[in-house]
């Protein structure tokens, strides 16, 4: 996964209030010898408000593609971090 590209969360998070469907951008990625590799994903709202940065496994992401229909969620406020 390359830096600053759209990915999207493929297993629920609740310890960081993610769920799968989410749509983050990947900031930064982390290599660590042994381990699969990881990557630390902003999330945001749709007025551009950041509501997460997770550390995740590549495995726990993929890329968007044409087949990929965004979505709301309406939440009350108390619903995300």
């Amino acid at each position: 996964m390359k830096l600053y590209l759209d990915v999207i969360l493929l297993c629920n998070r609740p310890e960081e209030g993610l769920d799968a469907g989410d749509i983050g951008t990947v900031v930064e990625q982390h290599h660590v010898e042994g381990l699969e590799t990881g990557y630390s994903v902003e999330l945001f709202d749709l007025l551009g408000n950041t509501i997460a940065v997770a550390t995740l496994p590549g495995s726990y992401l993929r890329s968007p593609t044409s087949a990929d229909i965004p979505t709301v969620m309406i939440l009350s406020e108390g619903d995300r971090p």
